[in-house]
């Protein structure tokens, strides 16, 4: 533990990208694999037994260092809204230990002491947890309770660190990344295969890391001249890499999933194409014969079912529009030009002929006031406005910008009355700032959208105040306020939904401005948004 203490020192101090890559390539270069493999996992995202396996609750650790501490329940409660980060304040509370225990490693931390414990019995668990406490010193056990809170923050880009492994091992940073998306849970062996400079077992059902396109905030014509960029219409479905190598057969998201078996209908297209190809698109419900695909809702009920039956392939059929060939015949094209991938690509799906794989049409238009009219007919069209991809362009890795941009529509809003406030994380741990949102229908409230983006630091501050003084009732760590504070909010789109107490359901909801202007009565109804859902 003491060495990844350190590293987590060495990260937490520094300001400068070179400075925390030079403490992760020590940290890798030194460290035993069981504990580099952990550290990776902790680095990227991942939390000790994923979350299925119950350490301790945020109110067991706090009754708990109390009892250890002697201070009573309220002080520590007051110590925390304080400070507002639970693993430092359980570290305050606690005195340095008398005696030198021997040293562990984070590997045998986590799975020999607090992996056995997962969803024991509490006193049990509070055993093991409080010995830790008596054992380690401030420094390590800041980092323990990191482990327990889940929260363990650090500055860090799960990029960042693929670039330390790259300049450790000599691989491409491309390749790390394709192989880190297989990395589901810490498992022996797993650095040599990730830093191996041979071919591994998994590596031909991989994706690769999906370069994703910037909102584009100028006036598009600061771009240059239409001729050098592509237009499609960019669609409201889910973004996929179809692979087929060899026997591999895969559908990846760029959630980083996995989805065999939900689409088989695709599977059965690729597994007749040509050639082996990677090919990169989006994935839409779309009904045969029909000029618009169906609402994301309608995909949604593809999504959750892993072997959907016929009805359901009946009701709802997908197809991929493909915007990209990343490999052919196993060569990588992604350093080629975007019009010459496209090119192949076109002549792959030609030469297959299957109506489930087709070319994301090129949308075609003599300059940017074209394109600019043309933009405001994408609800109409299903679509959410433009992709604006320069036609020399290589297929980047992440969300690199200048050369593939979304050029979206301005968003649909509403006027909703603020109902539901909870606490943030991290920095925001001790602030109300993820809330929930209601329109009318007829006399009552009914919620219809949450967000926790848009505010400014001063609205955030002066919303926390008005919360606590307005607070009607609690459900957990939840309150009910006093309806009455009004918000613009924008959203994407809104479909129509079974599964919402409204009727409905909106797109990417966020904050757009508080209307201090505009009493609770003068809210949207939610007619207004039903009229509008597709």
């Amino acid at each position: 533990m003491r060495r990844f203490a350190a590293l987590y020192r060495r990260l937490d101090r520094s300001t400068g990208l070179l400075e925390k890559r030079a403490a992760l390539v020590d940290y890798f270069r030194d460290a035993p694999a069981r504990d580099s493999t952990w550290a990776l996992w902790l680095l990227v995202g991942g939390k000790v037994g994923g979350a299925k396996a119950r350490i301790a609750s945020s109110t067991e650790l706090r009754a708990w260092v109390a009892q250890e501490s002697g201070l009573p329940e309220w002080l520590v409660d007051a110590s925390y809204d304080q400070v507002g980060d639970l693993a430092e304040t359980l570290t305050l509370l606690l005195d340095e230990p008398t005696t030198a225990t021997a040293e562990l490693g984070l590997a045998d931390w986590i799975q020999t002491r607090l992996l056995p414990i997962a969803n024991a019995d509490a006193p049990q668990r509070r055993e093991v947890i409080v010995d830790a406490w008596r054992q380690l010193p401030r420094e390590q056990r800041f980092v323990f309770n990191k482990l327990l809170t889940g929260a363990l923050r650090v500055g860090v880009s799960q990029g960042l660190v693929q670039q330390a492994l790259a300049q450790l091992s000599g691989l491409d940073v491309s390749l790390l990344a394709q192989r880190m998306l297989a990395f589901k849970a810490p498992s022996e062996g797993f650095m040599a295969g990730l830093l191996s400079p041979l071919p591994q077992p998994g590596d031909a059902a991989l994706p690769y890391p999906f370069f994703l396109a910037s909102p584009l905030e100028a006036e598009p014509p600061t771009l240059g001249e239409i001729d050098e960029w592509l237009l499609e219409w960019k669609w409201d479905g889910i973004r996929v890499q179809l692979i087929r190598r060899d026997a591999d057969i895969a559908l990846w998201s760029r959630g980083e999933e996995r989805m065999d078996g939900r689409f088989p209908e695709i599977e059965q297209e690729l597994a007749a194409l040509p050639q082996d190809a990677v090919i990169d698109g989006e994935l839409l419900a779309w009904q045969e014969g029909a000029l618009l695909p169906m609402p994301f809702t309608a995909l949604q009920t593809r999504i959750q079912r892993r072997r959907p039956g016929p009805k359901i392939l009946a009701q709802t059929p997908v197809r991929v529009l493909c915007y990209d060939l990343l490999e052919l015949g196993g060569d990588d094209l992604r350093t080629q030009p975007l019009l010459e991938r496209r090119q192949m690509l076109a002549t792959l799906l030609h030469n297959h002929g299957g109506a489930r794989l087709q070319l994301s049409p090129e949308v075609a238009v003599e300059d940017w006031s074209a394109a600019a009219v043309l933009r405001e007919q994408a609800r109409t069209r299903g679509v959410e406005g433009f992709m604006l991809k320069r036609r020399s362009s290589p297929y980047r890795l992440g969300r690199k910008r200048g050369d593939w941009w979304k050029w979206k529509v301005a968003p649909l809003t509403v006027d909703a009355v603020l109902l539901y406030a909870q606490s943030g994380h991290g920095r925001r741990s001790t602030l109300y700032t993820d809330y929930t949102f209601g329109l009318w229908d007829g006399d009552r409230l009914v919620p219809v959208a949450k967000a926790y983006s848009g505010l400014d630091d001063a609205e955030i501050l002066a919303l926390d105040r008005w919360v606590r003084a307005h607070t009607t009732e609690r459900f957990g760590p939840v309150r009910g306020v006093v309806p009455e504070q009004v918000f613009e909010i924008g959203f994407e789109a809104v479909n129509l939904s079974a599964r919402h107490k409204s009727g409905v359901a909106v797109r990417f909801p966020r904050i757009l401005r508080w209307r201090h202007d505009k009493p609770a009565a003068e809210a949207d109804k939610v007619d207004t948004l039903r009229g509008i859902a597709r």
